[in-house]
């Protein structure tokens, strides 16, 4: 491991590290566009030259690896000047786009010239190049030419992540440009991603395209629930309403990438379709009620059956989708409180979507999770078993819609053949048409929790924007619940369920909210690779 010093800070760093890298380690930013470290190094930019003792010249920071006493400046005359005429350069036919490009407050170009050039452009605006804007390259993509400054990060991520190579350097010197191949389109399952790498404005995203300013932005970080790789995400939101979701660096999870089907799935939390007040069954219709008039209902009813029919005529379902909070405050209720039965269901379509970089066939955020924590009885299909012989009167949905796992068939039946259906969930659904009483709850990125992805790593959730309406989070739901059944009382917030779970259950015990950070950690393998309980 070299010792090198850089600006009069000693460090310490693994062999192997460029410059760039190692400045990082001592809180010290060299400028640079064309780098980045899941990529291969262009060296084009020249923006992060820097003085190394005894070297003749400057040298590029991303293709110079760190030796045993290296000596580095970043801030020498020498390199100030070269710095401001680098910029120079790269801003001689860039256009005055600023005012309504959507980069800005997030531009490279912007925070390097504020910091390292601030002068007038010699170059009359008459002058410079005119290249193609607003070209339409894909379903997510807008390319701007006039802005690229040519670093090629976005053909280099196509060449070397996605291997789909849509993109390419055409034409010469002043008139070069990105562009696509001819018969191409930025179409592959990872096109967003070119986006988020792009230093400049050239690359935007067509849904987020004019929609907010991104320093009104709040960033809350987050995990992609699409499916069980868990991607890291940042929330970029405002007011209650999401306005996209953007890959945060986990180099154990999915580097600095994410999918497109992850990307925009921020819609289906906030769009047509939540559950917005809690209801009960009305005749053939649904009444609003408050909320603690429902619960009261809810555990009348609850406590009727048990009394009529005894405890195993209660039985519930939870979803993969659900956190681990809400699953094992689930699992209390249902199992240990009400003394009923439980089952877990984890469900992908036949066709469901996956490859061998992120996307994993597995559509459900935490199928761990409930492996681990619901303490299943059986699977859904020898649940419904006992629904059909008239052994369940009472059902408790979690985050639960049967219609595309079994059909609206079964789902149908089950309402003549059940008494009585409790339904806790984000959206009204072919499952919530047998319900006596729906309460709504929040999204995942609306509460906070945990959730165990398929590398079995136990990462955070947090809430980002409140639950639209009135929905509660799940977890309150159901300890709220369970309280009126046993002694439990209502913990104060999610933290102090997780800490209650750690206590009880042996792969969790070494973690708590403030170890698991933002970058999650691994729970006891052999554990979270135990077969399904209750699938």
């Amino acid at each position: 491991m070299p010792t090198l010093e850089i600006d009069g800070h000693s460090v310490t760093v693994e062999d192997g590290l460029n410059v760039i890298q190692a400045a990082e380690r001592v809180g010290i930013e060299i400028p640079h566009y064309c780098f980045h470290p899941a990529l291969t190094i262009a060296g084009n930019c020249r923006m992060c030259l820097v003085e190394i003792e005894k070297a003749p010249k400057l040298q590029i920071a991303c293709n110079t690896r760190v030796a045993e006493g290296m000596v580095v400046r970043t801030h020498t005359d020498r390199v100030k000047n070269v710095h401001a005429a680098v910029l120079e350069f790269l801003l001689i036919n860039h256009p005055i786009d600023c005012p309504i490009c959507d980069q800005a407050g997030e531009c490279k170009l912007q925070d390097y010239y504020m910091d390292y050039d601030r002068q007038a452009s010699r170059f009359p605006l008459e002058h410079k190049v005119k290249k193609h804007k607003a070209l339409d390259i894909g379903p997510l993509v807008m390319l701007d030419q006039e802005r690229c400054i040519l670093c090629t990060r976005c053909t280099r991520f196509l060449e070397e992540i996605t291997k789909t190579t849509e993109l390419g350097v055409f034409q010469r010197g002043d008139h070069c440009r990105i562009d696509l191949f001819p018969g191409k389109r930025l179409e592959n399952l990872y096109s967003g991603n070119v986006v988020d790498i792009c230093p400049v404005g050239a690359l935007t995203n067509k849904d987020f395209r004019f929609r907010a300013r991104v320093w009104y932005l709040d960033h809350t970080p987050s995990v992609c629930a699409s499916c069980a790789t868990g991607c890291n995400i940042d929330i970029h939101h405002r007011r209650g309403e999401m306005f996209r979701w953007r890959p945060r660096q986990n180099l154990d999870v999915n580097q600095y990438w994410m999918c497109d089907e992850g990307r925009m799935s921020y819609r289906r939390y906030q769009g047509e379709g939540r559950l917005l007040q809690p209801v009960v069954r009305d005749g053939g219709g649904w009444a609003v009620r408050a909320w603690e008039a429902v619960q009261r209902d809810v555990v009348t009813r609850l406590r009727e059956i048990v009394g009529a029919h005894g405890a195993g005529a209660i039985a519930g379902i939870a979803s993969a989708q659900a956190t681990n909070e809400e699953l094992f405050l689930f699992a209390r209720l249902v199992r240990d409180s009400l003394q009923g039965r439980t089952a877990g269901l984890s469900w992908s379509p036949p066709d469901a979507s996956q490859d061998d970089l992120l996307i994993d066939r597995d559509k459900n955020p935490n199928t761990a999770g409930l492996r681990l924590l619901t303490g299943a009885d059986g699977s859904v299909d020898t649940l419904l078993s006992q629904v059909e012989q008239g052994n369940i009167s009472a059902l408790i949905l979690l985050r639960t819609d049967l219609a595309p796992s079994h059909g609206q068939d079964v789902i149908t039946r089950l309402g003549e053949q059940v008494d009585y259906v409790v339904v806790l969930d984000t959206h009204y659904g072919p499952t919530a048409e047998i319900a006596d009483a729906m309460l709504p709850i929040a999204s995942f990125a609306e509460t906070d929790g945990t959730f165990i992805n398929r590398g079995s790593r136990v990462q955070r959730i947090r809430e980002s924007i409140r639950p639209p309406a009135q929905a509660r989070a799940g977890w309150l739901v159901l300890s709220q619940l369970d309280a009126e059944f046993s002694r439990h009382a209502v913990p104060a917030d999610a933290n102090a369920v997780f800490t209650e779970l750690a206590a009880t259950h042996a792969p969790f015990r070494h973690l708590s909210y403030a170890a698991i950070g933002d970058h999650g950690l691994p729970i006891d393998a052999g554990a979270a690779a135990k077969p399904p309980a209750g699938q």
